[in-house]
């Protein structure tokens, strides 16, 4: 009977997963915690599955709820880690080969099936609070209302309109630009990654708007600023620098998708190394940031 049960609570769980994956991984910006969470959600599941299974009348609501108070206490131990991160901090990236989402258990395409937030608003998500950060993402990217998410996390409603008003207007302050089209951020792409493998500098001042900020995320585990770069004329400089082309041996690069974008995705002899992407302006085309990614403890679950 037991057996039963379980394969029972398997197949719900599995049901939901891809939403309480993209819910958690954009509270927490992390593959590696979003997985420990659902992993703790899975097992208060089938505990709660096991005992009374006939007072949980919305399996969906009952596992949201679990998996964003799960989030939240997890995302307390995600802060203090980042108390004594080395260097600019981003998001873990999801990365996908094509924009075409195809039946499969991988984290990237889970996460793209569902909701997906770009790297950039996933960076302005990192300066709300761990309670706005889980009300705007319930919100504004998952369209729960106000009083369901009030019920899921304990709180009266007015209170969580307050948090959702002040988060969205804190997101809006740090990013109003609208997001540009794809076709125009894989040119963009492609042009800004010649021009720096090239030595261009006059051609990537071309694509950098006035407030670019460079952020590259090395974890102190490899070489990486270890503060943000703002201006294009020493962005340009400092990638276009002989230590930083030559910090990549066996260079190559491919064209891929993270968080929903086009990205370029960088190999040094045959291994995973790096993944860029830019925060690009719809109306003129411009770059507004450059996320590197090279952390190899948020690339692992790249690597297969």
């Amino acid at each position: 009977m037991i057996e039963t049960m379980d394969e029972r609570a398997t197949e719900v769980f599995a049901e939901h997963r891809e939403l309480l994956f993209s819910i958690v991984y954009n509270m927490l910006g992390t593959v590696t915690d979003t997985e420990d969470v659902l992993q703790d959600t899975w097992l208060a599941w089938v505990s709660r599955h096991r005992s009374d299974l006939g007072e949980i009348t919305s399996p969906r609501a009952y596992l949201v709820r679990i998996a964003v108070n799960n989030a939240l206490a997890r995302r307390e131990s995600i802060v203090r880690r980042r108390e004594t991160y080395v260097g600019p901090w981003l998001p873990e990236p999801l990365v996908a080969d094509t924009p075409e989402i195809r039946d499969s258990a991988d984290a990237a395409e889970i996460a793209l099936r569902g909701e997906s937030v770009s790297l950039a608003v996933l960076v302005v998500l990192e300066t709300l609070t761990p309670l706005e950060r889980a009300v705007f993402v319930l919100h504004e990217v998952f369209g729960y209302p106000h009083a369901e998410i009030g019920a899921m996390l304990g709180r009266e409603t007015p209170a969580i309109r307050q948090l959702a008003h002040r988060a969205r207007d804190h997101v809006r302050d740090k990013r109003p630009r609208y997001q540009a089209d794809t076709q125009t951020q894989r040119a963009v792409t492609e042009r800004f990654l010649a021009a720096q493998l090239s030595g261009d500098v006059t051609g990537l001042l071309e694509l950098l708007a006035p407030d670019v900020t460079f952020l590259s995320d090395g974890g102190g585990l490899l070489r990486a600023a270890l503060r943000p770069v703002r201006g294009p004329d020493k962005v340009a400089r400092l990638i276009t620098s002989r230590m930083v082309l030559t910090s990549v041996p066996d260079m190559t690069v491919r064209y891929g998708w993270t968080n929903g974008e086009p990205s370029a995705i960088v190999y040094s002899g045959g291994v995973l190394h790096a993944v860029v992407v830019l925060d690009i302006d719809a109306d003129t085309g411009k770059v507004h940031g450059v996320y590197a990614i090279r952390n190899p403890d948020k690339l692992r679950h790249l690597r297969g």
